[in-house]
C-alpha cells in the first residue's frame, strides 16, 4: 500500500501495458516504424495515446485540435476516438513526419476525419481566430515546441469552449523540471508554465505522471 504515485521499473510497466493496452495493428505498426526514425523520443507513450482517445469520448468531445503532430500517433489515437461527424484539426511544419501519419490514418479510416495545417501553430491558431474558430473545440493537444508553450496555452484557451480541455505533454520533462539554473530554454519554458497554470483561476487543473508528465486543463 501506498499513498503517493508509484515508480514504475521495467516489470511493471511492462505488466501495465500487457493488462491494459488495447492498442490496434494499425496503431502498433505506426509506433513501430516512428520507433526507427532519429527523432523516435518525440513520440508520445502507448498507454498515453490510449488514455487521450478515452478523454475524447468521456467528454463527448467532437472538434479536436493538435499543436504538433509528428508521425501522427496521438492525432491517430484521438481520431479513432471520435464519433461520426467529430473533426481533428493537425497543426505542424514537417510535409515529412505528417506524411507518415497519413499513411496510417487511410488505413484506419479516419483520415477523413483529420485537416493538417502546415505553418507555424501560432499563425495557424491566429488564423483560426480570425475565422471565428474562439471557444468552438472541445479538447486541444500541445505537444510542440516548448518554448512557446505559455503562448500556445493563451492561444489554446481562447480556442476552447467552456468545460473543454487543454492537454500539456512533456510537462514532467524527462525530471528536468527540477533543475534550479537550467540551461536549456525549453526547460525553462515548461517551468514557467507549470508555474503558472498552478495559479491561473481560468482552469481546473491535474498533472498526471503520465509517460512524460501530462497536465489536464479544463476551461473554467
Amino acid at each position: 500500500m501506498t499513498n503517493r504515485t508509484l515508480n514504475l521499473d521495467d516489470a511493471l510497466y511492462r505488466y501495465l501495458l500487457d493488462v491494459s493496452l488495447r492498442e490496434s495493428e494499425v496503431q502498433r505498426r505506426l509506433r513501430e516504424e516512428t520507433a526507427g526514425l532519429p527523432t523516435a523520443g518525440w513520440q508520445i507513450a502507448p498507454e498515453q495515446g490510449q488514455f487521450m482517445g478515452l478523454l475524447v469520448q468521456l467528454t463527448g468531445a467532437r472538434r479536436l485540435l493538435e499543436i504538433g503532430t509528428y508521425t501522427g500517433y496521438s492525432a491517430l489515437c484521438m481520431a479513432m476516438a471520435l464519433p461520426e461527424g467529430g473533426e481533428l484539426i493537425c497543426c505542424d511544419v514537417s510535409e515529412e513526419y505528417t506524411s507518415i501519419g497519413r499513411r496510417y490514418w487511410r488505413e484506419a479510416g479516419v483520415e477523413g476525419r483529420i485537416q493538417v495545417r502546415l505553418a507555424p501553430a501560432l499563425e495557424t491558431l491566429e488564423a483560426l481566430l480570425r475565422e471565428g474558430q474562439g471557444s468552438r473545440f472541445d479538447l486541444v493537444f500541445v505537444d510542440a515546441d516548448k518554448t512557446n508553450y505559455p503562448a500556445y496555452f493563451e492561444q489554446a484557451l481562447a480556442l476552447l469552449r467552456p468545460g473543454g480541455l487543454i492537454l500539456f505533454d512533456n510537462t514532467l520533462w524527462s525530471g528536468r523540471v527540477l533543475e534550479t539554473q537550467p540551461e536549456s530554454a525549453d526547460t525553462r519554458a515548461i517551468q514557467a508554465l507549470n508555474r503558472a497554470l498552478r495559479d491561473d483561476a481560468r482552469i481546473d487543473l491535474s498533472l498526471l505522471p503520465i509517460g512524460d508528465g501530462l497536465t489536464l486543463c479544463r476551461k473554467r
